[in-house]
Protein backbone atom coordinates (compact mmCIF):
# COMPACT_ATOMS: atom_id res chain seq x y z
CA UNK A 1 0.00 0.00 0.00
CA UNK A 2 1.01 3.93 -0.33
CA UNK A 3 -0.39 7.14 0.63
CA UNK A 4 -1.60 9.80 -1.59
CA UNK A 5 0.64 12.27 -2.51
CA UNK A 6 -0.07 16.11 -1.45
CA UNK A 7 -0.21 18.91 -4.51
CA UNK A 8 2.05 21.04 -2.59
CA UNK A 9 5.98 20.52 -3.66
CA UNK A 10 7.03 18.91 -0.79
CA UNK A 11 5.34 17.59 2.43
CA UNK A 12 6.40 16.40 6.01
CA UNK A 13 6.00 13.31 7.57
CA UNK A 14 2.57 14.74 9.66
CA UNK A 15 1.17 15.01 5.64
CA UNK A 16 1.55 11.70 5.10
CA UNK A 17 0.44 10.42 8.43
CA UNK A 18 -3.15 12.45 7.24
CA UNK A 19 -2.82 10.96 4.02
CA UNK A 20 -5.44 8.43 2.80
CA UNK A 21 -4.66 5.09 1.71
CA UNK A 22 -4.57 3.59 -2.00
CA UNK A 23 -3.23 0.77 -4.03
CA UNK A 24 0.50 0.76 -4.77
CA UNK A 25 1.93 3.04 -7.57
CA UNK A 26 2.19 0.83 -10.64
CA UNK A 27 -0.87 0.99 -12.37
CA UNK A 28 -0.90 -1.93 -14.77
CA UNK A 29 -0.81 -4.64 -12.54
CA UNK A 30 -1.20 -5.69 -8.55
CA UNK A 31 1.79 -5.77 -6.03
CA UNK A 32 2.01 -9.77 -4.92
CA UNK A 33 2.99 -9.30 -1.26
CA UNK A 34 6.55 -10.78 -0.63
CA UNK A 35 6.61 -12.58 2.84
CA UNK A 36 9.15 -11.03 5.56
CA UNK A 37 12.10 -11.82 6.06
CA UNK A 38 14.15 -13.25 9.62
CA UNK A 39 16.78 -14.49 11.41
CA UNK A 40 16.34 -18.46 11.45
CA UNK A 41 15.47 -19.27 14.71
CA UNK A 42 19.09 -20.72 15.98
CA UNK A 43 21.34 -20.36 12.93
CA UNK A 44 23.40 -17.54 11.76
CA UNK A 45 21.20 -17.81 8.21
CA UNK A 46 18.03 -15.94 7.13
CA UNK A 47 14.36 -17.14 6.62
CA UNK A 48 11.15 -16.05 5.13
CA UNK A 49 7.91 -16.18 7.20
CA UNK A 50 7.35 -20.37 6.41
CA UNK A 51 11.04 -21.02 7.20
CA UNK A 52 12.34 -21.62 3.73
CA UNK A 53 15.86 -20.85 3.13
CA UNK A 54 16.14 -17.11 1.61
CA UNK A 55 19.73 -15.51 1.11
CA UNK A 56 20.88 -12.04 0.03
CA UNK A 57 21.88 -12.55 -3.57
CA UNK A 58 23.13 -9.01 -4.54
CA UNK A 59 25.08 -6.01 -5.27
CA UNK A 60 25.01 -2.16 -4.15
CA UNK A 61 22.56 -0.28 -6.42
CA UNK A 62 21.72 3.70 -6.61
CA UNK A 63 18.90 5.39 -7.59
CA UNK A 64 20.94 7.64 -9.92
CA UNK A 65 22.65 4.46 -11.65
CA UNK A 66 22.04 3.56 -14.80
CA UNK A 67 20.06 0.49 -13.84
CA UNK A 68 17.42 2.25 -12.02
CA UNK A 69 17.72 5.97 -13.92
CA UNK A 70 14.52 5.10 -15.09
CA UNK A 71 12.65 6.00 -11.60
CA UNK A 72 13.28 9.31 -11.29
CA UNK A 73 9.90 10.72 -12.54
CA UNK A 74 9.01 7.84 -13.93
CA UNK A 75 11.02 8.52 -17.30
CA UNK A 76 10.85 4.66 -18.03
CA UNK A 77 9.39 2.41 -15.32
CA UNK A 78 9.26 -0.19 -17.89
CA UNK A 79 12.90 -0.43 -18.10
CA UNK A 80 13.61 -0.48 -14.51
CA UNK A 81 10.69 -3.34 -14.51
CA UNK A 82 12.59 -5.36 -17.43
CA UNK A 83 15.32 -5.09 -15.73
CA UNK A 84 14.70 -6.62 -12.59
CA UNK A 85 12.90 -9.53 -13.77
CA UNK A 86 16.11 -9.61 -15.33
CA UNK A 87 17.56 -9.69 -12.42
CA UNK A 88 15.16 -12.27 -10.44
CA UNK A 89 15.50 -14.73 -12.85
CA UNK A 90 19.26 -15.00 -12.44
CA UNK A 91 18.78 -15.40 -9.00
CA UNK A 92 19.25 -11.96 -7.63
CA UNK A 93 17.66 -11.90 -4.25
CA UNK A 94 18.05 -8.36 -2.80
CA UNK A 95 19.60 -4.93 -3.52
CA UNK A 96 21.41 -2.59 -1.40
CA UNK A 97 19.83 0.62 -1.65
CA UNK A 98 20.53 4.24 0.07
CA UNK A 99 17.40 6.21 0.89
CA UNK A 100 19.10 9.36 -0.25
CA UNK A 101 22.14 9.12 -2.73
CA UNK A 102 23.73 12.06 -2.60
CA UNK A 103 26.16 12.17 -5.22
CA UNK A 104 24.30 14.65 -7.50
CA UNK A 105 21.73 17.71 -5.48
CA UNK A 106 18.66 16.37 -7.80
CA UNK A 107 17.94 13.62 -5.62
CA UNK A 108 17.88 14.68 -2.04
CA UNK A 109 15.05 13.03 -0.29
CA UNK A 110 14.51 16.05 1.83
CA UNK A 111 14.34 19.82 0.55
CA UNK A 112 14.26 21.54 2.56
CA UNK A 113 15.35 19.67 5.74
CA UNK A 114 12.05 17.39 7.58
CA UNK A 115 9.86 18.29 3.79
CA UNK A 116 10.05 14.86 2.28
CA UNK A 117 10.55 15.47 -1.71
CA UNK A 118 7.29 14.42 -4.19
CA UNK A 119 9.39 12.85 -6.97
CA UNK A 120 11.46 10.64 -4.59
CA UNK A 121 8.62 9.00 -2.58
CA UNK A 122 7.15 8.81 -5.89
CA UNK A 123 10.50 7.04 -6.78
CA UNK A 124 10.01 4.49 -3.81
CA UNK A 125 6.55 4.09 -4.11
CA UNK A 126 7.11 2.68 -7.42
CA UNK A 127 10.71 0.90 -6.51
CA UNK A 128 8.81 -0.86 -3.58
CA UNK A 129 5.69 -2.13 -5.69
CA UNK A 130 7.84 -3.17 -8.64
CA UNK A 131 10.03 -5.24 -6.05
CA UNK A 132 7.12 -7.14 -4.52
CA UNK A 133 5.79 -7.76 -8.14
CA UNK A 134 9.10 -9.13 -9.44
CA UNK A 135 10.36 -11.10 -5.80
CA UNK A 136 13.17 -8.61 -5.30
CA UNK A 137 14.12 -7.60 -1.53
CA UNK A 138 16.11 -4.48 -0.65
CA UNK A 139 18.44 -3.98 2.43
CA UNK A 140 17.64 -0.06 3.01
CA UNK A 141 19.98 2.51 4.44
CA UNK A 142 18.72 6.46 5.11
CA UNK A 143 21.89 8.26 3.88
CA UNK A 144 24.98 7.54 1.95
CA UNK A 145 27.43 9.00 4.43
CA UNK A 146 30.10 9.56 1.64
CA UNK A 147 28.36 12.20 -0.74
CA UNK A 148 26.76 13.72 2.48
CA UNK A 149 30.03 14.35 4.08
CA UNK A 150 31.87 15.79 0.44
CA UNK A 151 28.88 17.69 -0.52
CA UNK A 152 28.07 19.27 2.83
CA UNK A 153 27.78 23.05 1.57
CA UNK A 154 24.86 21.44 -0.20
CA UNK A 155 23.18 18.94 1.57
CA UNK A 156 19.55 20.50 3.10
CA UNK A 157 20.77 18.81 6.56
CA UNK A 158 23.20 21.98 6.81
CA UNK A 159 22.63 24.76 9.19
CA UNK A 160 23.07 27.17 6.11
CA UNK A 161 20.83 25.69 4.27
CA UNK A 162 18.20 25.27 6.73
CA UNK A 163 19.06 22.29 8.41
CA UNK A 164 20.13 21.55 11.53
CA UNK A 165 23.86 20.96 11.56
CA UNK A 166 26.87 22.78 10.89
CA UNK A 167 29.03 20.64 9.82
CA UNK A 168 28.93 16.65 9.44
CA UNK A 169 31.92 16.20 12.34
CA UNK A 170 28.80 16.16 15.00
CA UNK A 171 26.30 13.90 13.03
CA UNK A 172 25.86 11.42 15.85
CA UNK A 173 26.37 13.77 18.64
CA UNK A 174 24.00 16.83 17.41
CA UNK A 175 20.40 15.95 19.34
CA UNK A 176 18.21 18.08 16.45
CA UNK A 177 20.47 15.95 13.62
CA UNK A 178 19.58 13.26 15.91
CA UNK A 179 15.70 14.16 15.37
CA UNK A 180 15.96 14.38 11.90
CA UNK A 181 17.51 11.11 11.39
CA UNK A 182 14.79 9.73 13.41
CA UNK A 183 12.09 11.63 11.28
CA UNK A 184 13.44 10.37 8.12
CA UNK A 185 13.48 6.87 9.35
CA UNK A 186 9.81 7.47 10.74
CA UNK A 187 8.73 8.17 7.22
CA UNK A 188 9.94 5.31 5.37
CA UNK A 189 8.57 2.46 8.27
CA UNK A 190 5.21 4.40 8.00
CA UNK A 191 5.10 4.36 4.05
CA UNK A 192 7.48 1.17 3.49
CA UNK A 193 7.70 -0.55 6.41
CA UNK A 194 4.96 -2.79 5.95
CA UNK A 195 6.43 -4.36 2.38
CA UNK A 196 8.37 -8.04 2.44
CA UNK A 197 10.24 -6.33 -0.12
CA UNK A 198 11.74 -4.55 3.04
CA UNK A 199 14.60 -7.10 3.44
CA UNK A 200 16.43 -5.45 6.32
CA UNK A 201 17.41 -1.82 7.83
CA UNK A 202 20.99 -0.61 7.28
CA UNK A 203 20.27 1.69 10.25
CA UNK A 204 23.42 3.65 9.43
CA UNK A 205 25.57 3.20 6.04
CA UNK A 206 29.55 3.64 6.95
CA UNK A 207 29.11 4.63 11.16
CA UNK A 208 32.87 6.46 11.17
CA UNK A 209 34.37 7.95 14.23
CA UNK A 210 34.79 10.93 11.96
CA UNK A 211 30.76 11.42 12.52
CA UNK A 212 31.73 12.07 16.28
CA UNK A 213 34.22 14.32 16.31
CA UNK A 214 36.79 10.58 15.73
CA UNK A 215 35.10 9.26 18.66
CA UNK A 216 33.52 6.01 19.05
CA UNK A 217 32.01 6.52 22.43
CA UNK A 218 28.79 6.69 21.31
CA UNK A 219 28.34 4.49 18.70
CA UNK A 220 26.31 2.00 21.19
CA UNK A 221 23.85 4.75 22.37
CA UNK A 222 23.40 5.59 18.71
CA UNK A 223 22.68 2.47 17.63
CA UNK A 224 20.55 1.84 20.17
CA UNK A 225 18.42 4.72 19.82
CA UNK A 226 17.69 4.50 16.43
CA UNK A 227 17.32 0.77 16.82
CA UNK A 228 14.77 1.05 19.14
CA UNK A 229 12.88 4.01 17.38
CA UNK A 230 12.40 1.88 14.29
CA UNK A 231 11.64 -1.56 15.90
CA UNK A 232 9.50 -0.10 17.99
CA UNK A 233 7.60 2.38 15.57
CA UNK A 234 7.50 -1.08 12.99
CA UNK A 235 5.31 -3.02 16.30
CA UNK A 236 3.34 -0.20 16.81
CA UNK A 237 2.32 -0.46 12.93
CA UNK A 238 2.68 -4.16 11.80
CA UNK A 239 3.38 -6.15 15.04
CA UNK A 240 6.60 -7.27 14.11
CA UNK A 241 9.86 -5.74 12.30
CA UNK A 242 12.60 -6.11 9.72
CA UNK A 243 16.10 -7.12 10.63
CA UNK A 244 18.38 -4.52 11.36
CA UNK A 245 21.66 -3.79 11.43
CA UNK A 246 24.56 -0.97 10.78
CA UNK A 247 27.78 -1.21 8.71
CA UNK A 248 30.95 -0.08 9.01
CA UNK A 249 33.83 0.47 6.98
CA UNK A 250 35.94 -2.74 7.69
CA UNK A 251 39.41 -0.95 7.47
CA UNK A 252 38.60 1.73 10.40
CA UNK A 253 39.01 -2.12 12.30
CA UNK A 254 42.59 -2.17 11.73
CA UNK A 255 43.25 1.13 10.72
CA UNK A 256 41.94 2.65 14.54
CA UNK A 257 42.28 -0.42 17.31
CA UNK A 258 42.56 2.11 19.61
CA UNK A 259 38.99 2.64 19.00
CA UNK A 260 36.47 0.19 20.56
CA UNK A 261 34.32 -0.70 17.18
CA UNK A 262 33.89 -4.34 17.16
CA UNK A 263 31.07 -3.98 20.66
CA UNK A 264 28.57 -2.23 18.44
CA UNK A 265 29.22 -3.71 14.94
CA UNK A 266 29.49 -7.25 15.68
CA UNK A 267 27.94 -7.66 19.09
CA UNK A 268 25.22 -5.09 19.92
CA UNK A 269 22.48 -6.75 21.33
CA UNK A 270 19.65 -4.66 19.44
CA UNK A 271 20.85 -5.48 16.03
CA UNK A 272 20.11 -8.86 14.24
CA UNK A 273 22.85 -9.52 11.91
CA UNK A 274 26.66 -8.03 11.69
CA UNK A 275 27.90 -6.08 8.68
CA UNK A 276 31.19 -4.69 7.64
CA UNK A 277 32.21 -3.71 4.04
CA UNK A 278 35.50 -5.46 3.08
CA UNK A 279 37.77 -3.52 1.33
CA UNK A 280 41.31 -4.81 2.25
CA UNK A 281 44.33 -2.26 1.19
CA UNK A 282 46.00 -3.42 -1.77
CA UNK A 283 44.58 -6.90 -2.38
CA UNK A 284 40.75 -6.75 -2.17
CA UNK A 285 41.01 -2.43 -2.67
CA UNK A 286 43.37 -2.60 -5.54
CA UNK A 287 44.17 -6.09 -7.00
CA UNK A 288 46.88 -7.23 -8.70
CA UNK A 289 45.70 -11.00 -9.27
CA UNK A 290 42.48 -12.82 -8.59
CA UNK A 291 43.81 -15.23 -5.74
CA UNK A 292 44.79 -12.75 -3.14
CA UNK A 293 41.50 -11.05 -3.01
CA UNK A 294 39.85 -14.30 -1.98
CA UNK A 295 42.36 -15.16 0.56
CA UNK A 296 41.88 -11.71 1.64
CA UNK A 297 38.31 -11.88 2.01
CA UNK A 298 38.47 -15.47 3.53
CA UNK A 299 40.58 -14.03 6.29
CA UNK A 300 38.27 -11.28 6.99
CA UNK A 301 35.27 -13.09 7.66
CA UNK A 302 36.58 -15.89 9.55
CA UNK A 303 37.90 -12.60 11.61
CA UNK A 304 34.60 -11.26 11.71
CA UNK A 305 32.28 -14.15 12.28
CA UNK A 306 34.80 -15.14 15.48
CA UNK A 307 33.86 -11.91 17.10
CA UNK A 308 29.93 -12.34 16.26
CA UNK A 309 27.64 -14.32 18.62
CA UNK A 310 27.32 -17.90 16.99
CA UNK A 311 23.51 -17.17 15.97
CA UNK A 312 24.08 -13.49 14.42
CA UNK A 313 24.46 -13.88 10.47
CA UNK A 314 27.32 -11.98 8.84
CA UNK A 315 27.01 -10.09 5.73
CA UNK A 316 29.44 -8.14 3.64
CA UNK A 317 26.98 -4.89 2.37
CA UNK A 318 30.20 -3.55 0.19
CA UNK A 319 33.27 -4.85 -1.45
CA UNK A 320 35.34 -4.24 -4.66
CA UNK A 321 38.37 -2.14 -6.44
CA UNK A 322 37.48 0.85 -4.57
CA UNK A 323 41.19 1.89 -4.47
CA UNK A 324 41.51 0.85 -8.43
CA UNK A 325 38.70 3.01 -9.04
CA UNK A 326 38.04 5.80 -7.15
CA UNK A 327 41.41 6.90 -6.58
CA UNK A 328 43.40 5.60 -9.54
CA UNK A 329 40.29 6.42 -12.23
CA UNK A 330 40.85 2.84 -13.79
CA UNK A 331 38.60 -0.11 -14.12
CA UNK A 332 39.72 -3.60 -14.09
CA UNK A 333 39.44 -5.58 -17.73
CA UNK A 334 36.37 -7.21 -17.91
CA UNK A 335 37.47 -11.03 -17.65
CA UNK A 336 39.89 -9.96 -15.08
CA UNK A 337 37.03 -8.32 -12.74
CA UNK A 338 34.68 -11.25 -13.56
CA UNK A 339 37.20 -13.53 -12.27
CA UNK A 340 38.18 -11.43 -9.02
CA UNK A 341 34.44 -11.10 -7.97
CA UNK A 342 33.35 -14.72 -8.32
CA UNK A 343 36.43 -15.76 -6.20
CA UNK A 344 35.63 -13.45 -3.74
CA UNK A 345 31.95 -14.30 -3.59
CA UNK A 346 32.62 -17.65 -2.87
CA UNK A 347 35.55 -17.32 -0.10
CA UNK A 348 32.86 -15.22 1.84
CA UNK A 349 29.92 -18.13 1.35
CA UNK A 350 32.43 -20.71 2.19
CA UNK A 351 34.03 -19.26 4.86
CA UNK A 352 30.47 -18.69 6.50
CA UNK A 353 29.25 -15.38 5.45
CA UNK A 354 25.74 -15.25 4.07
CA UNK A 355 25.75 -15.57 0.49
CA UNK A 356 28.21 -14.14 -1.78
CA UNK A 357 28.16 -10.58 -0.24
CA UNK A 358 27.43 -7.30 -2.13
CA UNK A 359 29.98 -5.22 -4.65
CA UNK A 360 29.97 -1.96 -4.93
CA UNK A 361 30.37 -2.09 -8.99
CA UNK A 362 33.07 0.44 -9.14
CA UNK A 363 33.18 0.29 -13.21
CA UNK A 364 32.40 2.26 -15.80
CA UNK A 365 29.56 2.66 -16.73
CA UNK A 366 28.08 1.72 -12.67
CA UNK A 367 26.71 -1.72 -13.48
CA UNK A 368 28.10 -5.36 -12.71
CA UNK A 369 29.46 -7.32 -15.67
CA UNK A 370 27.41 -10.20 -17.26
CA UNK A 371 30.14 -12.65 -16.04
CA UNK A 372 29.18 -11.10 -12.40
CA UNK A 373 25.59 -12.17 -13.12
CA UNK A 374 26.32 -15.24 -14.45
CA UNK A 375 28.17 -16.17 -10.86
CA UNK A 376 25.69 -14.86 -8.88
CA UNK A 377 23.30 -17.22 -11.11
CA UNK A 378 25.56 -20.06 -10.41
CA UNK A 379 25.78 -18.99 -6.63
CA UNK A 380 21.60 -19.01 -6.34
CA UNK A 381 22.02 -22.53 -8.11
CA UNK A 382 24.40 -24.11 -5.76
CA UNK A 383 21.92 -22.76 -2.47
CA UNK A 384 19.53 -25.66 -2.18
CA UNK A 385 22.28 -28.06 -1.78
CA UNK A 386 22.69 -26.89 2.02
CA UNK A 387 19.76 -26.78 4.70
CA UNK A 388 20.82 -23.11 5.89
CA UNK A 389 18.13 -22.86 7.89
CA UNK A 390 19.86 -25.63 10.25
CA UNK A 391 23.27 -25.35 9.66
CA UNK A 392 25.13 -23.93 12.38
CA UNK A 393 28.19 -23.31 11.23
CA UNK A 394 31.64 -22.98 12.32
CA UNK A 395 34.21 -20.77 10.52
CA UNK A 396 38.26 -20.98 10.37
CA UNK A 397 38.44 -24.68 11.38
CA UNK A 398 42.34 -24.21 9.75
CA UNK A 399 42.37 -28.29 10.39
CA UNK A 400 40.43 -28.36 7.24
CA UNK A 401 42.89 -28.80 4.36
CA UNK A 402 44.16 -30.28 1.04
CA UNK A 403 47.77 -30.13 -0.32
CA UNK A 404 47.88 -27.99 -3.32
CA UNK A 405 45.10 -26.30 -2.74
CA UNK A 406 43.92 -23.03 -0.46
CA UNK A 407 40.63 -24.52 1.05
CA UNK A 408 37.98 -22.00 2.35
CA UNK A 409 35.26 -23.62 4.72
CA UNK A 410 32.45 -23.76 7.23
CA UNK A 411 31.04 -26.68 8.98
CA UNK A 412 28.89 -28.05 12.05
CA UNK A 413 28.04 -31.86 12.97
CA UNK A 414 25.79 -32.70 10.19
CA UNK A 415 27.05 -30.61 7.18
CA UNK A 416 29.88 -28.43 5.22
CA UNK A 417 30.77 -26.05 2.56
CA UNK A 418 33.93 -26.17 1.14
CA UNK A 419 35.59 -24.11 -1.70
CA UNK A 420 38.86 -24.91 -3.12
CA UNK A 421 40.91 -22.58 -5.23
CA UNK A 422 44.56 -24.16 -6.71
CA UNK A 423 48.13 -23.08 -5.43
CA UNK A 424 50.45 -21.96 -7.80
CA UNK A 425 47.82 -21.60 -10.70
CA UNK A 426 48.07 -18.13 -11.17
CA UNK A 427 49.17 -16.63 -15.31
CA UNK A 428 51.11 -13.52 -16.08
CA UNK A 429 47.65 -11.29 -16.29
CA UNK A 430 47.13 -12.28 -12.58
CA UNK A 431 43.84 -14.36 -13.42
CA UNK A 432 44.12 -18.63 -13.32
CA UNK A 433 46.06 -20.51 -15.85
CA UNK A 434 43.78 -21.84 -18.37
CA UNK A 435 46.06 -24.87 -19.70
CA UNK A 436 46.00 -26.61 -16.06
CA UNK A 437 45.07 -30.23 -15.66
CA UNK A 438 43.34 -31.87 -12.80
CA UNK A 439 44.85 -32.03 -10.02
CA UNK A 440 43.33 -34.66 -7.53
CA UNK A 441 42.96 -33.86 -3.87
CA UNK A 442 42.77 -35.57 -0.18
CA UNK A 443 40.38 -32.86 1.72
CA UNK A 444 41.33 -33.43 5.62
CA UNK A 445 37.62 -33.21 7.02
CA UNK A 446 38.73 -33.83 11.21
CA UNK A 447 35.28 -33.34 12.15
CA UNK A 448 33.81 -35.55 10.01
CA UNK A 449 36.69 -38.49 10.57
CA UNK A 450 35.08 -42.40 10.07
CA UNK A 451 32.15 -40.83 8.97
CA UNK A 452 29.93 -41.29 5.43
CA UNK A 453 29.28 -38.75 3.85
CA UNK A 454 27.21 -37.59 0.55
CA UNK A 455 29.60 -35.26 -1.54
CA UNK A 456 28.10 -32.76 -4.41
CA UNK A 457 31.02 -31.32 -6.42
CA UNK A 458 29.52 -27.84 -7.72
CA UNK A 459 31.46 -26.00 -10.63
CA UNK A 460 31.24 -22.37 -9.90
CA UNK A 461 31.97 -21.18 -13.29
CA UNK A 462 29.10 -23.04 -15.29
CA UNK A 463 27.07 -22.95 -12.16
CA UNK A 464 25.90 -26.81 -12.16
CA UNK A 465 26.68 -30.21 -10.11
CA UNK A 466 29.12 -32.04 -11.43
CA UNK A 467 29.67 -35.12 -9.68
CA UNK A 468 27.62 -36.55 -6.54
CA UNK A 469 28.63 -39.39 -4.84
CA UNK A 470 28.98 -41.17 -1.33
CA UNK A 471 32.09 -41.99 0.46
CA UNK A 472 33.40 -42.30 3.63
CA UNK A 473 36.07 -40.45 5.34
CA UNK A 474 38.65 -43.07 6.47
CA UNK A 475 40.69 -41.42 9.26
CA UNK A 476 40.22 -38.01 8.69
CA UNK A 477 40.74 -37.75 5.00
CA UNK A 478 38.11 -37.47 2.18
CA UNK A 479 39.04 -38.39 -1.95
CA UNK A 480 38.42 -36.06 -4.61
CA UNK A 481 40.63 -37.66 -7.00
CA UNK A 482 37.47 -37.79 -9.94
CA UNK A 483 36.00 -34.96 -8.87
CA UNK A 484 38.49 -31.76 -9.40
CA UNK A 485 38.37 -29.44 -12.53
CA UNK A 486 41.41 -27.54 -13.16
CA UNK A 487 40.85 -24.46 -11.13
CA UNK A 488 38.37 -24.33 -8.40
CA UNK A 489 35.74 -26.45 -7.20
CA UNK A 490 33.04 -26.16 -4.60
CA UNK A 491 31.56 -28.92 -2.37
CA UNK A 492 28.35 -29.72 -0.17
CA UNK A 493 29.30 -32.32 2.05
CA UNK A 494 26.54 -34.24 4.62
CA UNK A 495 26.63 -36.85 7.07
CA UNK A 496 24.74 -39.58 6.30
CA UNK A 497 25.07 -40.88 9.87
CA UNK A 498 23.99 -37.95 12.08
CA UNK A 499 21.04 -38.00 14.43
Amino acid sequence: MRFLLPKAASFSVHDVLAAELDPPAIEDGRAIPLQWISVAPGAPYFVDENGRDWTPIGQNDAISWPELAGLFRRRDLGAVERHLRWLAANGVTCLRLMLEYAQVRHRYFERPAGRFVPAMVQLWDDLFALCERVGLRILLTPVDTFWTWLHWRHHPWNSANGGPLDHPSRLLLCRDMRAAIKARLSFAVRRWGGSGALFAWDLWNEIHPAHALDSADCFGEFIHDLSTHVRGLELELYGRSHPQTVSLFGPELWLKPHLELREPIFRHPDLDFASIHIYRERSIDDPRDTVAPALAMGRIVRECIAETPIERPFLDTEHGPIHRFKDKRKTLPEPFDDEYFRHMSWAHLACGGVGGGMRWPNRHPHVLTPGMRRAQRAMAAFLPLIDWSDFRRVSGDENVRAPGWHVFACHDDRQAVVWMLRRGARGADGRLRQDLHPRPAQLRLPRFAGCAVEVTAFDTVRGHVTHCWTAEVRGQELSLDDALPRADCAFAIRRLDHG
